[in-house]
């Protein structure tokens, strides 16, 4: 098993991030986000640096995700506002 030498510093572990992530968009994206920036200190502890790196890299994708559901999903709430507030004028402008 060949050695790998360890890096400058360990790689950011994305948990703020992570955390405002979980409260403030999508909750389960964002507990995964959690997890994987929980492991990156215990693994560059345990000089698992390339465990530490990919699970920096997981932990800020799922934050993304987490970020990005959270965004669609207010487009979505956005577009049937618009749709049930467009709905009630076309309804009021017909005479029953």
């Amino acid at each position: 098993m060949e050695r790998i030498d360890k890096p400058q510093g360990p790689p950011p572990n994305y948990l703020v991030w992570a955390i405002l992530t979980t409260i403030f968009c999508c909750l389960p994206f964002g507990i995964v986000s959690i997890v994987f920036a929980a492991q990156v200190n215990s693994k560059w502890i345990a000089e698992d640096y390339q465990g530490a790196m990919n699970a920096s890299k997981n932990a800020k994708i799922w934050a993304w995700v987490s970020f990005g559901v959270a965004i669609a999903g207010f487009i979505l709430y956005m577009a049937l506002v618009v749709l049930g507030i467009a709905a009630g004028f076309w309804a009021d402008a017909i005479d029953w």
